[in-house]
């Protein structure tokens, strides 16, 4: 059964005031040179196996898990191997 990981994030020049956050807090934590820090999401999906998997996954994404106007995503099918490994 495949598994999809789908990574959402802000586009380029969308406020992140979460990524913000934690940028301030790994500061005031004393970690030094950290200039920016982007928060997304990462989903995993595990599929039936068809012929139709990543147009699935595409509309999957414009419909419901990512806001295309404001966020990108990029989709990974994560392989396994018989003993249920990734590679």
């Amino acid at each position: 059964m495949p598994k999809a990981l789908v990574y959402v994030t802000f586009k380029a020049g969308v406020l992140d005031p979460q990524g913000e956050a934690v940028r301030g807090a790994l500061s005031s934590l004393g970690f030094k040179g950290v200039n920016d820090v982007r928060v997304g999401k990462f989903i995993e999906i595990e599929l039936e196996d068809t012929d139709d998997i990543l147009a699935d996954l595409e509309r999957m994404c414009q419909d419901l898990l990512a806001n295309p106007v404001i966020e990108d995503y990029r989709i990974e099918i994560a392989n396994e191997s018989k003993n249920g490994e990734k590679r």
